[in-house]
């Protein structure tokens, strides 16, 4: 297959002297795609080269143009190039894309993937919610957000380890255990599982407003606890069961996985190394009882170690977490999705762990995301204030099975086609926009299913399974043949697949794809529109036109499996 903005930058690099200071994939790298195709399929942006070469953009595309020689090698992918306003505009060779369609379909599977990784192993640490607390919309984020992550990982190539670093430690269990005995039944748990314990948990916090001294017996029943009393280390063994269990049933829904389930509680007892290693090195400073590191030359507040009474905190244990996953997996990348909120507390512990002296904290990488309210209110289990995953996943396959029930009610397997475009909806209204973008959750939005949501996606590929299973002959790739310029735009979207791929890898950025496949589906279906597929007269069009409904079932089944999403093929 062809990389065209590879293909330009050597022909660039071959002709123009004048841009001998800048290697092909520098040239590369600054060809971008027009927003408009009748300005060309690659365009150089001659502005970046203006202060370079000292002239004006399009001075500089006149010169670029006329250095070019369009020989047969040159017309082979390009048909032609243009100077247009300070562009220099490539235009590419239809017959070209033919190759990219034969490419899709050799390897329909695995087509965008890559062996980028090969031999490199990613960290990934995400989801990470709290024992003993609901999962709710707030744990999406980081769920999705981190899988995606994940998928698009291993699909270049990379061995990858995602990581749960469950919330399973500090004061809130002493607040949990105290609740329980003064509130909580056995029975009322092992019914109502975490619902009962976020009950009990909000009334501590209640009841410690008019009662201070309840905060008290939370932190004396977190000391025996880390003291692992057995009762209270049995009561807390008994919560993070109850919660691993909820937790999975909701990963099973989003299709999330893991290879670690260590959380914080794993760490405590190697926090002592970390402590002794930072005194070793001169890096702990006592400061009103608690031992700080400085950051104050690195523009930062200091990172608190070790609290007055002894005690480590999350800082602590997650620097302990670091060097476990180093020196257990050696990784390449160890990258921690959470909120942006916490972006001065990674910031932090990354730089102790550089002064540390080692190197690989520059591996260290934060992936924030924006917050989630709802109705411009913060998410707060302790006020009652959030919305559960379970309830919204069950409303949202509610809401798809109700439509299914009225436009195909005898359609197959209904019920898990509903499960699979419900949890898509939401989980596709989630990855919709750069994820550093603040989410105001709202029901009717995460729900909708008109316009540029994950049912559209799901129903074109769809649509395109159905095509292909009525063709009543097997695809001839020696005999394809475009004759209509929607067939080229879609082949143009579809050679795009594996640098969105690369594209959301390197910027970790999952939306990357799910635009991409909206484009797909919009580009797919004004072909479809226009071009008739098994009706077409011409056996040679007809057996185009179904390669490339094929070819775009092919890359909408590989992008949505990278964003969570299934691919049922009855809607």
């Amino acid at each position: 297959m062809y990389n065209y903005k590879t293909e330009a930058a050597q022909f660039l690099s071959k002709n123009a002297d004048s841009l001998n200071a800048l290697s092909v994939d520098q040239i590369s790298d600054m060809i971008e795609i027009p927003p408009d195709k009748k300005m060309g399929d690659l365009a150089l942006p001659c502005f970046k080269l203006s202060r370079i070469l000292k002239k004006a953009p399009p001075a500089i595309a006149d010169d670029l143009k006329n250095s070019l020689i369009l020989d047969s090698e040159f017309s082979k992918i390009f048909k032609n190039v243009e100077s247009i306003s300070g562009y220099l505009n490539f235009f590419i060779n239809e017959s070209t894309y033919c190759e990219t369609l034969k490419d899709i379909l050799s390897s329909p599977d695995t087509y965008g993937s890559s062996n980028t990784g090969n031999g490199k192993t990613i960290v990934i640490d995400y989801s990470s919610p709290n024992i003993a607390k609901p999962f709710h919309i707030g744990h999406l984020r980081s769920t999705v957000i981190g899988q995606s992550i994940k998928n698009i990982f291993k699909f270049s190539g990379y061995s990858c380890i995602g990581v749960n670093h469950l919330g399973d430690w500090g004061t809130q269990f002493g607040k949990l255990i105290v609740a329980y005995k003064k509130w909580g039944s056995k029975e009322d748990i092992e019914n109502r599982g975490i619902k009962a314990l976020t009950d009990i948990y909000v009334k501590f916090h209640k009841e410690a407003e008019s009662d201070p001294d309840l905060e008290n017996e939370a932190r004396q029943a977190f000391a025996k606890l880390e003291r692992h009393d057995e009762e209270y280390f049995n009561l807390w063994q008994w919560f993070v069961d109850i919660s691993i269990k909820e937790f999975k049933k909701t990963y099973q829904l989003i299709g999330a996985d893991f290879e670690s389930w260590l959380g914080e509680s794993f760490y405590f007892d190697k926090t002592e190394r970390v402590i002794n290693e930072l005194k070793s090195k001169n890096l702990l400073t006592l400061d009103d009882g608690a031992y700080i590191v400085k950051l104050d030359d690195y523009g930062m507040n200091p990172c608190l170690i070790l609290k007055s009474d002894g005690s480590t905190i999350y800082a602590t244990r997650d620097i302990a977490a670091a060097i476990y996953r180093k020196e257990t997996y050696n990784f390449d990348k160890c990258i921690y999705v959470t909120s942006a909120g916490q972006s001065l507390h990674f910031a932090q512990f990354f730089k102790v762990i550089d002064l540390m002296g080692y190197e690989w904290a520059k591996d260290l990488v934060h992936v924030p995301f924006g917050t989630v309210s709802i109705a411009g209110a913060k998410l707060s289990t302790r006020d009652g204030n959030i919305v559960l995953l379970e309830d919204l996943f069950k409303d949202a396959i509610s809401k798809t099975l109700e439509i299914i029930n009225e436009k195909n009610p005898d359609l197959e397997d209904k019920e898990n086609v509903a499960k699979a475009v419900g949890v898509g909806a939401v989980i596709f209204h989630d990855l919709s926009n750069n994820r550093i973008k603040d989410i105001n959750f709202v029901w009717d939005d995460v729900l909708s299913f008109e316009g540029n949501t994950g049912p559209y996606v799901q129903y074109t590929y769809a649509r395109c399974a159905g095509i292909t299973d009525k063709a009543d002959s097997k695809i001839d790739l020696k005999n394809l043949v475009l004759t209509n310029e929607l067939e080229c735009d879609l082949l143009r979207t579809l050679h795009e697949f594996p640098a969105k791929v690369g594209q959301a890898r390197d910027e970790l950025e999952p939306s990357i794809i799910t635009r991409y496949l909206l484009d797909v589906c919009q580009s797919f279906n004004r072909f479809y529109h226009d071009c008739p597929v098994l009706k077409a007269d011409d056996a040679n069009i007809r057996n185009t036109r179904i390669a490339l409904v094929s070819a775009t079932a092919s890359v909408l089944k590989n992008g949505l499996s990278l964003i969570c999403l299934k691919t049922p093929k009855n809607i």
